[in-house]
């Protein structure tokens, strides 16, 4: 399919990511009263590092200049881990007794992920502390091996850097450190709010997403953590961004929570043109749902990690378009003028709409991005591809800046990510899309042969639940690249839901833009409904 292969690459990013969320999240839970509470860290087998000055301005002066000259490509470095396969990679944890700032007044502990079987690059962490960087090194006594590799681990080898690094914090439990945030391939990571699960993922930035050409990946290269006070509840991480056209230095100020929120700062200098970059990249997974649960053959009723993409914008009007998952890849554009917030959410947090015991899925994280300062004139690109599986992320959704990047001048973003539940505010006027159910048009029970597709939204909530059955509530639809055939707004009795039913027709293979918004009494009384469908 056109634009597929390129983002092949994206879709797979997925099941690597999955695996320290099944695997790692063993070791990732500390309780006060265990030996990585009440101890410090044990000294490491390499000789302390020299400290250098270091601050946000310093790595963006180091990054400015990187951007003046040729890309080089990380080199792969030789070891006894380059030979590990996935099941070796399995048998490996980080050990928590050796988890970096633990101690009787810590408000955070590292962890590190080993390298090796898909992650071959280097990454190097830094601690700072008063203004000064000094390298955190890593052996193989910071980890714990399992099985047959333990065997072919070399014992208090010195390890050339490390995959990536989790952050713990005292997010669900006061006596519990949990896994709050991770940072593992490319430029990859991942939060959680409390009592979620891991899910969708962030991305430090996306280059030529999409556009029928080899999509680049920038990565992140080094890190440096700031030494958090004592009882501190947020933390402080640094990184640099490197790719052939890019380089970047990156602030970000970590506060778990019910919402956690992460405060991003980049800088971004460009060493030659590129078509599209992609400002705070979102990455999830959308399988099937009411609109496409007959093209799986599956007991769950959903399979998502986010059901929609959210835009709120600057006047304070809403969107909301359901997640699909295409016959063919597929993209929508919202042009914006600094937008209030945008984001893929997942709305349904009831256990009952997904019945697996094991993935969890209402418990996966919402991520709303929220532009801090003036963005200006862009849009909110939504990319989704076709999957069959549910180990493939397949939807991308981020930022496109009007003007395209200038090679020698930096730009700068600055934003903050909410991660956890997020759900819709009981107390606003407006009502929002419970749910978009589809399926053969016409009437029920009776043979459809004029091949019309029927589209059933559910609006609940806002100032529309008081409203009497028999209250004067239009439907505002709109339709490009297709027909209305029917359309039906009622109350469903016994409830707070208004029920728009459409029967629609298309030509074959034709793109159908809707979008549809209740109003009435001299006002929108709910958040705008945006889809597209794609006809057989």
């Amino acid at each position: 399919m056109p634009g597929q292969p390129e983002l092949s690459a994206q879709m797979q990013r997925r099941s690597f990511l999955a695996l320290f969320g099944a695997t790692a999240l063993l070791q990732c839970s500390t309780s006060l009263s265990s030996a990585a509470w009440g101890q410090t860290v044990a000294p490491s087998t390499q000789p302390p590092a020299v400290g250098v000055p270091f601050d946000y301005d310093l790595l963006t002066e180091q990054m400015r200049v990187a951007s003046t000259t040729p890309h080089k490509a990380p080199g792969k470095v030789e070891g006894f881990f380059t030979s590990f396969t996935y099941d070796d990679y399995q048998a490996i944890q980080y050990n928590p007794n050796r988890a970096r700032w633990a101690g009787p007044k810590a408000g955070f502990n590292v962890q590190a992920f080993h390298m090796g079987w898909l992650f071959a690059e280097p990454i190097q962490m830094y601690e700072v502390q008063d203004g000064m960087a000094r390298a955190m090194g890593f052996s193989t006594d910071d980890f714990r091996y399992y099985d047959l590799v333990k065997a072919r681990v070399p014992q208090h080898e010195p390890l050339p850097g490390v995959a990536g690094f989790r952050l713990n914090a005292p997010l669900n439990r006061a006596d519990l450190f949990d896994e709050v945030v991770a940072f593992l391939g490319a430029s990859y990571f991942r939060a959680l709010g409390r009592d979620n699960a891991y899910g969708l993922s962030a991305r430090g930035l996306a280059i030529n997403t999409g556009l029928g050409k080899p999509e680049e990946f920038p990565r992140f290269s080094q890190f440096w953590l700031e030494t958090p006070a004592p009882f501190a509840r947020e933390v402080t991480v640094y990184a640099a961004l490197e790719s052939e056209s890019c380089t970047g230095a990156y602030r970000f100020v970590i506060r778990p929570g019910a919402n956690t929120e992460i405060d991003v700062a980049a800088r971004l200098f460009f060493r030659n043109e590129v078509d599209q970059i992609g400002v705070a990249p979102l990455t999830s997974m959308y399988l099937f749902s009411e609109k496409n649960r007959t093209d799986f053959d599956d007991y769950r009723p959903n399979v998502h990690d986010s059901d929609g993409l959210a835009i709120h914008r600057r006047d304070g009007d809403q969107i909301w378009r359901p997640l699909n998952n295409p016959v063919r890849l597929s993209e929508s554009w919202f042009t914006e003028t600094s937008p209030q917030s945008f984001g893929l959410m997942q709305r349904n947090r009831d256990f009952e709409a997904y019945q697996d015991a094991a993935a969890h899925y209402e418990r996966r994280p919402s991520a709303l991005v929220e532009p801090l300062g003036d963005w200006g004139k862009g849009a909110v690109r939504l990319v989704e591809i076709p999957t069959q599986l549910e180990v493939n992320d397949n939807i991308v959704a981020f930022w496109v800046p009007e003007a395209k990047p200038v090679p020698g001048t930096m730009l700068e973003f600055n934003y903050r990510l909410h991660w956890g539940a997020l759900p819709v505010d009981p107390t606003a006027d407006i009502a929002f899309v419970k749910e978009t159910r589809t399926g053969v048009g016409g009437v029920s029970g009776v043979e459809n042969t004029d091949g019309t597709r029927k589209i059933v939204v559910d609006f609940e909530g806002g100032l529309l639940a008081a409203l009497p059955p028999d209250a004067k509530i239009e439907a505002i639809v709109t339709i490009a690249g297709g027909e209305i055939k029917h359309q039906a707004l009622s109350e469903i009795p016994g409830s707070d839901v208004w029920r728009l039913v459409l029967d629609i027709s298309a030509a074959p293979a034709a793109t159908v833009e809707l979008g549809a918004h209740l109003t009435g009494y001299g006002r929108k009384l709910s958040e705008n409904w945006l889809y597209q469908w794609v006809s057989a």
